[in-house]
């Protein structure tokens, strides 16, 4: 009996993901033998995008969540004409455009960088909301949808109940979730670790959730066309699938459901990979083909997208034309360029608390930056993301009118919806919460700076100043921790991360600036508490901060050469200049300050301006709230830095302040006891 062209393509799909993993002798081919059927009618019948224009702002996106069923998506993709033979041959291998996990590419229709697992459909919702947020601003004729694709491993990882929670709680009824429930993991089964509904649990949450046979193409064709149809929830369909669907043994017997093929080669695994391959109905001799039939219908679905499409933007063309300033409001958000925006024009006050200068900056962007949303992990009100929301409204399910989104108490979630929002274009993204718990961000900051994603990350609460709250909430390792990614190149070869941690009001500005105009890498604000007072700057203040854009410059220089060079960002800057004054008092010592509020992008800038701010030979005093290491590579072997050296502790900031040595008068103190 003949195969039925879905399951022969299906079967395709299958033979080119067991042989890209054969060939590498690395990978994982059973969950893409599995999930075959349903990504084969997805991209065949389902999937709206333009093939002869990839980066089609309207199309439909694809978040593959299980980065390890790579050769499930690189094999569908194939057929689809974005990947040759050659190419998945060269599977997992060095300068290779197939590497074990995806990595963003979208004019090969790889949507965004995956492989922790979790992280792929939560940036799926992100991009749903954006795509409510542009529909809401442009109308209907924009819509689409976003389906994403999660495994076992994904609706186990704790942030799956973040992104549950938020995409019912919206009514994203533009996302489409597959769930590849096969019961096999990578070392055990489902039923040795969770017993638990996952129905019921997307149910409690507002989803619209049907159970299917996930390698039914019948079922998986009614299930989308009930999930496109559904005007109230997002859907998520769980497909009973099968791992290793297709895998048998030397003597031809069923090889399917086993842990084993789920991360090695079919031979590694116990199987066939010879006997799997012909029962697919591909050649092991030349396994890298596409099938006849399965050739033509592609090619038929590529002229129909492409007819699809062009109709669309016939109808986008008459919208522009009817509508000339949202068309080039719309071609703006696109347009990955910086919105032009008047800093100078923002009044700060006097000796505030950084994170309320940025909450002015926030507040002036409100309704002028119209593409920008800002999100806070239930904490609007203390890192002063809500100088933005006071000027808007939050999401709510039906109304996407405003601009902020309340994420809840879920920090690692909230960032991983901003990656979805920036994979999706058109949004500036931007999420607040306590310095200390970027720790629960971390991973999808990571990937932020993997996939160059300018992101926006506000985080107050930069020190041991939080004072009362402890050491819980007092971070002291987290700076040390980030500015790491400023010395970490992304693969285009520039810092994966701007890190900066402004030292008064009008350095926020700046800092701020800075920020909206860094549109290939992420960026990170350290923020203070507390009060600072301003830097002793003269004349305009705005225009002297400006100097900050080089990552380090002089805030207070000393006439001449000086006997000491002190260097800090954030709040110690004020403190080394108060310290300063009592040198200079009591000593005569000349002293040249140095604000570092990044120390990357100081590193970026020529010698010569750098040994200008940080003269050769001249002895170095750093003070970081954090650890040493933040400051001893600009300070040098013959300088001292000094930092935090334990956990703090709970009490008022002022007393933590005597405590830690963080006064004038230890500054007075340690310079001495260095330059004696």
């Amino acid at each position: 009996m003949s195969k039925n062209i879905e399951t022969k393509a299906a079967d395709n799909i299958r033979v080119l993901a067991a042989s890209m993993v054969e060939k590498a002798k690395s990978g994982h081919p059973g969950g893409a033998m599995g999930g075959a059927d349903f990504i084969n009618i997805l991209y065949s019948e389902f999937l709206n995008y333009d093939p002869s224009d990839m980066a089609w702002a309207n199309r439909d996106r694809f978040f593959l969540d299980p980065g390890h069923m790579s050769p499930m998506l690189y094999g569908v993709l194939s057929l689809a004409g974005k990947y040759s033979m050659e190419e998945l041959s060269n599977f997992r291998q060095w300068g290779s455009v197939t590497p074990g996990h995806p990595e963003v590419d979208v004019l090969r229709g790889v949507e965004n960088t995956s492989g922790p697992l979790g992280q792929g459909h939560t940036m799926a919702v992100g991009a749903a909301i954006s795509e409510r947020f542009l529909v809401e601003r442009f109308g209907e004729w924009m819509a689409h949808k976003t389906y994403t694709f999660i495994s076992d491993g994904g609706v186990q990882e704790e942030i799956s109940q973040g992104a549950g929670r938020i995409a019912g709680f919206l009514g994203l009824n533009n996302l489409i979730m597959f769930y590849d429930s096969n019961d096999i993991q990578l070392s055990t089964s489902t039923g040795e670790v969770t017993k638990e509904d996952t129905a019921k649990k997307y149910e409690a949450w507002g989803w619209n959730v049907t159970t299917i046979n996930g390698n039914n193409p019948s079922q998986i064709r009614e299930a989308l066309k009930n999930a496109q149809s559904e005007t109230e929830k997002p859907t998520l369909i769980i497909g009973k699938t099968i791992m290793g669907k297709g895998a048998v043994t030397d003597a031809g017997e069923n090889y399917e459901r086993k842990c084993e093929t789920h991360g090695m080669p079919l031979t590694n695994a116990g199987a066939s990979y010879a006997k799997s391959i012909a029962n697919l109905g591909g050649d092991a001799e030349n396994p890298f083909q596409i099938f006849t039939d399965v050739k033509e219908l592609y090619a038929k679905r590529e002229a129909e997208l492409i007819k699809a499409a062009a109709a669309k933007k016939t109808e986008q063309a008459k919208w522009e034309v009817a509508n000339p300033e949202l068309a080039k409001k719309l071609n703006k958000f696109f347009s990955k360029e910086a919105p032009t925006f008047d800093f100078s024009a923002i009044q700060q006050k006097d000796n505030s608390a950084t994170r309320g200068a940025s909450s002015a900056v926030l507040a002036a962007f409100a309704g002028k930056v119209e593409n920008m949303i800002v999100s806070s992990g239930d904490l609007s009100n203390s890192d002063k993301t809500d100088g933005f929301l006071k000027k808007t409204t939050a999401f709510t399910k039906g109304d996407f009118s405003g601009s902020f989104l309340q994420a809840g108490v879920s920090e690692l979630t909230m960032a991983c919806l901003m990656n979805g929002m920036a994979l999706h274009g058109g949004i500036i993204p931007v999420c607040g919460t306590f310095f200390v718990f970027s720790d629960y961000m971390k991973p999808a900051v990571r990937l932020a700076a993997l996939m160059g994603l300018p992101v926006k990350y506000v985080w107050t609460h930069d020190a041991f100043r939080v004072g009362e709250d402890g050491p819980t909430h007092q971070p002291v390792e987290q700076e040390a921790q980030i500015r790491l990614m400023e010395k970490l190149k992304n693969h285009k070869g520039e810092n994966s991360t701007l890190v900066l941690r402004p030292a008064d009001a009008n350095e926020t500005t700046v800092a701020w600036k800075m920020a909206l105009e860094n549109t290939s890498t992420p960026t990170a604000l350290i923020l203070s508490r507390q009060n600072i007072t301003n830097l002793p700057v003269e004349g305009n203040r705005y225009e002297a901060a400006l100097q900050a854009e080089k990552g380090a410059y002089i805030v207070q220089e000393c006439g001449g050469t000086p006997d000491i060079v002190f260097l800090a960002s954030g709040s110690e800057v004020a403190t080394l200049v108060e310290g300063a004054a009592l040198l200079t008092k009591k000593d005569g010592l000349k002293i040249q300050i140095v604000s570092v509020p990044s120390e990357g992008l100081f590193r970026s800038q020529s010698k010569e301006y750098q040994t200008s701010v940080l003269p050769i030979g001249v002895p170095r005093f750093g003070m970081t709230a954090g650890l040493p290491v933040t400051l001893e590579g600009l300070v040098g072997e013959n300088g001292k830095v000094w930092g935090m050296e334990s956990f703090g502790y709970s009490a008022p900031y002022t007393v933590l302040d005597e405590k830690f040595g963080f006064t004038a008068e230890n500054v007075y103190k340690q310079v001495k006891e260095l330059l004696a």
